[in-house]
């Protein structure tokens, strides 16, 4: 499934050949296919984008999560 992020993106790629098409410059066939065109390569910038982004905010080497050790409950027994 296409996510909103790219369709927006290839929408702002394609925003020139919109506005010509506002004034009659360009055919909606030339927009079209100017859109769908971008779609894939704002799919290829988008991905490549969160692949270099999906480490940042995470220490080296540590796991996601807080460790936690378990203990009993009753760690004091009465006398």
């Amino acid at each position: 499934m296409i996510r909103p992020s790219v369709l927006l993106f290839a929408l702002l790629m394609s925003a020139p050949a919109l506005y010509r098409y506002v004034l009659d410059e360009v055919d909606i066939t030339e927009v079209l296919i100017r859109f769908v065109i971008a779609v894939p390569i704002a799919a290829l910038l988008l991905a490549g984008l969160r692949f270099v982004t999906a480490g940042y905010g995470r220490p080296e080497g540590k796991p996601e999560g807080t460790p936690v050790t378990p203990t009993a409950l009753d760690a004091e027994k009465p006398a």
